[in-house]
Protein backbone atom coordinates (compact mmCIF):
# COMPACT_ATOMS: atom_id res chain seq x y z
CA UNK A 1 0.00 0.00 0.00
CA UNK A 2 1.57 3.29 -1.08
CA UNK A 3 1.74 6.29 1.23
CA UNK A 4 2.44 4.28 4.39
CA UNK A 5 5.81 4.60 6.03
CA UNK A 6 7.92 2.81 8.62
CA UNK A 7 11.11 3.90 10.32
CA UNK A 8 14.00 1.52 10.90
CA UNK A 9 16.45 2.63 13.57
CA UNK A 10 18.64 1.75 16.53
CA UNK A 11 17.55 3.00 19.96
CA UNK A 12 19.33 3.26 23.29
CA UNK A 13 16.99 3.81 26.25
CA UNK A 14 17.96 5.06 29.70
CA UNK A 15 15.39 4.67 32.52
CA UNK A 16 14.84 7.24 35.27
CA UNK A 17 14.90 4.51 37.93
CA UNK A 18 18.11 2.91 36.63
CA UNK A 19 19.08 0.50 33.88
CA UNK A 20 18.68 0.70 30.13
CA UNK A 21 17.61 -1.03 26.94
CA UNK A 22 19.09 -1.22 23.44
CA UNK A 23 17.43 -2.25 20.19
CA UNK A 24 19.00 -2.66 16.76
CA UNK A 25 17.14 -2.36 13.47
CA UNK A 26 13.77 -1.74 15.15
CA UNK A 27 10.89 -1.05 12.73
CA UNK A 28 7.95 1.16 13.65
CA UNK A 29 4.92 2.55 11.81
CA UNK A 30 5.11 6.34 11.44
CA UNK A 31 2.46 8.87 10.35
CA UNK A 32 4.41 10.30 7.40
CA UNK A 33 7.64 10.31 5.47
CA UNK A 34 9.26 13.01 7.61
CA UNK A 35 9.76 12.46 11.35
CA UNK A 36 12.20 13.95 13.84
CA UNK A 37 14.15 11.94 16.38
CA UNK A 38 12.16 13.34 19.32
CA UNK A 39 8.83 12.38 17.77
CA UNK A 40 10.15 8.97 16.80
CA UNK A 41 11.44 8.40 20.33
CA UNK A 42 8.00 9.24 21.77
CA UNK A 43 6.29 6.81 19.35
CA UNK A 44 8.82 4.11 20.25
CA UNK A 45 8.20 4.56 24.00
CA UNK A 46 4.42 4.50 23.46
CA UNK A 47 4.56 1.42 21.21
CA UNK A 48 6.52 -0.62 23.78
CA UNK A 49 4.61 0.77 26.78
CA UNK A 50 7.84 1.82 28.48
CA UNK A 51 7.47 3.70 31.76
CA UNK A 52 9.91 5.97 33.58
CA UNK A 53 12.01 6.66 30.49
CA UNK A 54 14.64 9.37 31.04
CA UNK A 55 16.21 9.46 27.57
CA UNK A 56 16.04 7.78 24.17
CA UNK A 57 18.93 8.13 21.72
CA UNK A 58 18.03 7.37 18.12
CA UNK A 59 20.68 6.42 15.54
CA UNK A 60 20.89 4.76 12.13
CA UNK A 61 17.41 5.97 11.13
CA UNK A 62 16.07 5.13 7.69
CA UNK A 63 12.56 5.63 6.32
CA UNK A 64 10.90 2.82 4.37
CA UNK A 65 7.69 2.92 2.32
CA UNK A 66 5.91 -0.16 3.63
CA UNK A 67 2.35 -1.09 4.73
CA UNK A 68 1.62 -0.42 8.40
CA UNK A 69 1.67 -3.47 10.65
CA UNK A 70 -0.33 -1.87 13.45
CA UNK A 71 0.83 -1.12 16.99
CA UNK A 72 -0.39 -2.26 20.33
CA UNK A 73 -1.95 0.16 22.77
CA UNK A 74 -0.85 0.63 26.35
CA UNK A 75 -3.19 -1.26 28.64
CA UNK A 76 -3.83 0.12 32.10
CA UNK A 77 -5.03 -1.62 35.21
CA UNK A 78 -8.75 -1.95 35.78
CA UNK A 79 -10.20 -0.64 38.99
CA UNK A 80 -11.84 -3.16 41.25
CA UNK A 81 -14.54 -3.17 43.89
CA UNK A 82 -17.72 -1.10 43.98
CA UNK A 83 -18.31 2.52 43.09
CA UNK A 84 -16.51 4.92 45.40
CA UNK A 85 -15.47 8.57 45.64
CA UNK A 86 -11.88 9.67 46.25
CA UNK A 87 -11.10 13.13 47.64
CA UNK A 88 -8.25 14.87 45.80
CA UNK A 89 -8.33 18.34 47.40
CA UNK A 90 -6.59 19.92 50.37
CA UNK A 91 -8.90 21.19 53.12
CA UNK A 92 -9.04 25.00 53.32
CA UNK A 93 -8.64 26.20 56.89
CA UNK A 94 -8.25 29.60 58.52
CA UNK A 95 -4.66 30.82 58.19
CA UNK A 96 -3.43 27.93 56.02
CA UNK A 97 -0.49 28.48 53.65
CA UNK A 98 -0.84 27.36 50.05
CA UNK A 99 1.89 29.42 48.39
CA UNK A 100 4.60 30.63 50.80
CA UNK A 101 4.51 34.41 51.10
CA UNK A 102 1.00 34.75 49.65
CA UNK A 103 -1.98 35.81 51.83
CA UNK A 104 -3.64 33.09 53.89
CA UNK A 105 -7.45 32.74 54.02
CA UNK A 106 -9.37 34.24 56.91
CA UNK A 107 -12.56 32.42 57.87
CA UNK A 108 -15.13 33.70 60.37
CA UNK A 109 -18.80 34.48 60.93
CA UNK A 110 -20.87 37.16 59.24
CA UNK A 111 -23.88 36.01 61.27
CA UNK A 112 -23.52 33.73 64.28
CA UNK A 113 -26.12 31.21 65.41
CA UNK A 114 -26.66 33.23 68.57
CA UNK A 115 -27.11 36.56 66.77
CA UNK A 116 -29.52 35.05 64.22
CA UNK A 117 -32.07 34.04 66.84
CA UNK A 118 -33.50 37.56 66.91
CA UNK A 119 -34.53 37.17 63.26
CA UNK A 120 -36.42 33.86 63.49
CA UNK A 121 -39.03 31.97 65.46
CA UNK A 122 -37.99 30.38 68.76
CA UNK A 123 -35.72 27.39 68.23
CA UNK A 124 -34.75 28.47 64.69
CA UNK A 125 -31.21 29.71 64.06
CA UNK A 126 -28.66 29.93 61.22
CA UNK A 127 -24.96 30.56 60.82
CA UNK A 128 -23.63 32.51 57.83
CA UNK A 129 -19.85 32.39 57.45
CA UNK A 130 -17.55 34.59 55.43
CA UNK A 131 -14.12 33.96 53.95
CA UNK A 132 -11.50 36.41 52.77
CA UNK A 133 -8.99 34.73 50.48
CA UNK A 134 -7.08 35.06 47.25
CA UNK A 135 -8.16 32.84 44.37
CA UNK A 136 -4.98 30.75 44.56
CA UNK A 137 -5.90 28.98 47.79
CA UNK A 138 -5.89 25.24 48.45
CA UNK A 139 -6.49 23.03 45.42
CA UNK A 140 -7.52 25.34 42.59
CA UNK A 141 -8.30 25.52 38.88
CA UNK A 142 -6.57 27.77 36.35
CA UNK A 143 -8.60 28.80 33.29
CA UNK A 144 -7.20 30.58 30.20
CA UNK A 145 -8.09 33.99 31.72
CA UNK A 146 -5.48 33.35 34.42
CA UNK A 147 -2.77 33.75 31.76
CA UNK A 148 -4.41 35.58 28.86
CA UNK A 149 -6.52 38.75 29.00
CA UNK A 150 -8.92 37.50 26.32
CA UNK A 151 -9.05 33.90 27.59
CA UNK A 152 -12.14 32.15 28.95
CA UNK A 153 -12.74 32.82 32.65
CA UNK A 154 -14.42 30.65 35.28
CA UNK A 155 -17.87 31.43 33.88
CA UNK A 156 -16.77 30.89 30.30
CA UNK A 157 -14.97 27.56 30.67
CA UNK A 158 -17.25 24.73 29.48
CA UNK A 159 -18.38 22.19 32.05
CA UNK A 160 -17.25 19.37 29.79
CA UNK A 161 -13.65 20.47 30.42
CA UNK A 162 -14.13 20.35 34.20
CA UNK A 163 -16.53 17.58 35.20
CA UNK A 164 -16.98 13.84 34.73
CA UNK A 165 -13.83 13.49 32.62
CA UNK A 166 -12.23 10.09 32.05
CA UNK A 167 -8.99 10.23 34.01
CA UNK A 168 -5.49 8.84 33.76
CA UNK A 169 -2.68 9.00 36.33
CA UNK A 170 0.93 9.49 35.26
CA UNK A 171 3.13 8.26 38.10
CA UNK A 172 6.44 10.11 38.17
CA UNK A 173 9.59 8.38 39.50
CA UNK A 174 10.69 9.64 42.92
CA UNK A 175 13.26 12.40 42.62
CA UNK A 176 12.17 13.47 39.13
CA UNK A 177 12.04 17.25 38.73
CA UNK A 178 11.06 17.71 35.10
CA UNK A 179 8.16 15.77 33.57
CA UNK A 180 8.94 15.73 29.86
CA UNK A 181 7.56 14.30 26.64
CA UNK A 182 9.22 10.90 27.08
CA UNK A 183 7.71 10.31 30.51
CA UNK A 184 4.28 11.09 29.03
CA UNK A 185 4.71 9.18 25.77
CA UNK A 186 3.35 5.78 26.96
CA UNK A 187 -0.04 7.20 27.91
CA UNK A 188 -3.18 7.65 25.81
CA UNK A 189 -4.33 11.06 27.04
CA UNK A 190 -6.84 12.06 24.34
CA UNK A 191 -9.99 13.52 25.90
CA UNK A 192 -8.78 12.73 29.42
CA UNK A 193 -7.92 14.51 32.63
CA UNK A 194 -4.19 13.82 32.96
CA UNK A 195 -3.15 13.79 36.63
CA UNK A 196 0.58 14.01 37.32
CA UNK A 197 1.35 12.09 40.50
CA UNK A 198 4.69 13.29 41.90
CA UNK A 199 4.10 12.70 45.63
CA UNK A 200 5.12 16.30 46.37
CA UNK A 201 1.80 16.89 48.18
CA UNK A 202 3.41 15.18 51.20
CA UNK A 203 5.19 18.52 51.80
CA UNK A 204 2.07 20.71 51.59
CA UNK A 205 1.97 23.29 54.39
CA UNK A 206 5.73 23.07 55.04
CA UNK A 207 8.68 25.16 53.88
CA UNK A 208 9.79 22.21 51.76
CA UNK A 209 6.70 22.52 49.55
CA UNK A 210 8.02 25.65 47.87
CA UNK A 211 11.57 24.36 47.41
CA UNK A 212 13.25 24.96 44.01
CA UNK A 213 13.39 21.22 43.30
CA UNK A 214 9.58 20.84 43.31
CA UNK A 215 8.46 18.66 40.36
CA UNK A 216 6.98 20.38 37.31
CA UNK A 217 5.86 19.83 33.72
CA UNK A 218 8.25 21.03 31.01
CA UNK A 219 7.15 23.18 28.11
CA UNK A 220 7.78 20.33 25.70
CA UNK A 221 5.79 18.01 27.93
CA UNK A 222 2.89 20.48 27.88
CA UNK A 223 3.08 20.69 24.08
CA UNK A 224 2.93 16.90 23.83
CA UNK A 225 -0.24 16.84 25.97
CA UNK A 226 -1.89 19.51 23.83
CA UNK A 227 -0.90 17.69 20.63
CA UNK A 228 -2.33 14.44 22.01
CA UNK A 229 -5.66 16.06 22.93
CA UNK A 230 -5.59 16.12 26.75
CA UNK A 231 -8.77 17.71 28.17
CA UNK A 232 -7.34 18.87 31.52
CA UNK A 233 -4.00 18.56 33.31
CA UNK A 234 -3.49 18.39 37.08
CA UNK A 235 -0.49 18.05 39.36
CA UNK A 236 0.07 17.43 43.08
CA UNK A 237 2.97 19.90 43.23
CA UNK A 238 3.17 23.59 44.10
CA UNK A 239 3.04 24.65 40.45
CA UNK A 240 2.76 22.97 37.08
CA UNK A 241 5.74 25.11 35.97
CA UNK A 242 9.31 25.30 37.22
CA UNK A 243 9.42 27.94 39.99
CA UNK A 244 13.16 27.77 40.62
CA UNK A 245 15.36 30.84 40.04
CA UNK A 246 16.79 29.11 36.97
CA UNK A 247 13.36 29.40 35.28
CA UNK A 248 13.70 33.20 35.34
CA UNK A 249 9.95 33.65 35.70
CA UNK A 250 9.05 31.81 32.50
CA UNK A 251 5.89 29.69 32.64
CA UNK A 252 5.86 27.54 29.46
CA UNK A 253 3.48 24.86 30.78
CA UNK A 254 0.84 27.40 31.82
CA UNK A 255 1.29 29.33 28.59
CA UNK A 256 1.00 26.28 26.34
CA UNK A 257 -1.90 24.55 28.08
CA UNK A 258 -4.03 27.63 28.70
CA UNK A 259 -3.46 28.96 25.17
CA UNK A 260 -4.97 25.69 23.95
CA UNK A 261 -7.94 25.98 26.33
CA UNK A 262 -6.72 23.13 28.57
CA UNK A 263 -7.58 23.89 32.24
CA UNK A 264 -4.97 23.23 34.93
CA UNK A 265 -5.54 21.97 38.48
CA UNK A 266 -2.70 22.60 40.92
CA UNK A 267 -2.09 21.39 44.50
CA UNK A 268 -3.91 18.09 44.10
CA UNK A 269 -3.48 15.48 46.82
CA UNK A 270 -4.31 11.81 47.32
CA UNK A 271 -3.43 10.66 43.80
CA UNK A 272 -1.83 7.54 45.28
CA UNK A 273 -5.38 6.29 46.00
CA UNK A 274 -6.27 6.19 42.29
CA UNK A 275 -5.70 3.39 39.79
CA UNK A 276 -3.76 4.28 36.61
CA UNK A 277 -7.09 4.67 34.78
CA UNK A 278 -10.73 3.56 34.98
CA UNK A 279 -12.06 6.57 36.92
CA UNK A 280 -13.88 9.86 36.27
CA UNK A 281 -12.45 13.19 37.44
CA UNK A 282 -14.19 16.43 38.43
CA UNK A 283 -12.74 19.79 39.49
CA UNK A 284 -15.47 22.40 38.95
CA UNK A 285 -15.34 25.90 40.52
CA UNK A 286 -18.19 28.42 40.91
CA UNK A 287 -19.21 30.32 37.75
CA UNK A 288 -17.57 33.63 38.66
CA UNK A 289 -17.27 36.14 35.82
CA UNK A 290 -14.00 38.04 35.57
CA UNK A 291 -11.86 35.54 37.52
CA UNK A 292 -9.41 33.09 36.02
CA UNK A 293 -8.64 30.97 39.08
CA UNK A 294 -10.63 29.58 42.01
CA UNK A 295 -10.50 26.73 44.56
CA UNK A 296 -12.22 23.48 43.62
CA UNK A 297 -13.30 20.32 45.39
CA UNK A 298 -11.50 17.88 43.13
CA UNK A 299 -12.57 14.25 43.31
CA UNK A 300 -12.60 10.99 41.37
CA UNK A 301 -15.36 8.44 40.92
CA UNK A 302 -14.25 4.82 40.66
CA UNK A 303 -16.60 2.23 39.24
CA UNK A 304 -16.34 -1.55 39.30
Amino acid sequence: MSGQWRAQFDAEVTFANGGGLRTDGFRLDIPGREIGDDELAALFVRHLGLLMVAEVRISGKTIIEEPHKGGRGVVGEASGGGRRLVELSHVITDGMVTLPGWPAPRIGDWLTLEASRANYAPGTEFQVARIDMIANTGTYLDTPAHRYAEGADLAGTPLDRLADLPGIVVRVPAGTRAIDRLLLAPYDVAGRAVLLHTGWDAHFGTDRYGAPEAPHLTGDGARSLVEAGAALVGIDSINIDDMSPAAAGERPAHSTLLAAGVPIVEHLTGLDALPPEGFRFTAAPPRVAGMGTFPVRAFAVLDA
